[in-house]
């Protein structure tokens, strides 16, 4: 009997199928994905669905249902991962859950902030936000001002003695 009428139900003609198209199967769907792990598990499945339908395929179609079978397993996959994508982009962040107290206590603390620090002098403000803001240092500072640096010291000082006193109760 030759390998053209015989059932792929034969575990010799299912072994002799296996060896002649399992290597070109899994370099066809490695191109597709790129992940030679998932191309070993996609042709792995399809050879599994080959042998639970092999009442099924006649031998001489077998290598075309492998490579149906692993195709569309393969665009399962990427569907998939669309869904996901789609899902990580519409599902709205969990990892920035605070209390609406503590929501209202920080915006209330911006605010009171924000007014403190517009009270300061123009030349306490300038240095304070100089250096906290932009990250500048002292001698920095006193260039860009035009200033000595104990100038500069004295001047962020009463800032944050002035800054303590409006916020301190909060």
């Amino acid at each position: 009997m030759s390998q053209q009428n015989s059932s792929v139900c034969s575990e010799k003609t299912y072994i002799t199928l296996y060896n002649s198209h399992a290597e070109t199967l899994r370099n066809f769907i490695y191109y597709k994905c790129g992940d030679s792990y998932e191309a070993e598990d996609i042709v792995q499945e399809s050879f599994i669905k080959l042998w639970k339908n092999c009442s099924k395929v006649p031998f001489e179609k077998a290598r075309s249902f492998l490579y149906t079978v692993a195709n569309n397993l393969f665009l399962n996959i990427v569907a998939h991962q669309k869904v996901v994508l789609r899902y990580a982009r519409e599902k709205p962040d969990d990892t920035d859950r605070e209390s609406p107290q503590f929501v209202l206590e920080e915006k209330e603390y911006m605010e009171k902030l924000q007014t403190a620090i517009a009270n300061l002098s123009e030349a306490q403000r300038t240095a304070f936000l100089l250096h906290r803001i932009d990250g500048k240092k002292y001698a920095e500072i006193a260039e860009i001002l035009g200033i000595s640096v104990k100038a500069v010291e004295k001047r962020i000082h009463k800032a944050l003695v002035s800054l303590r006193k409006e916020i301190e109760g909060f």
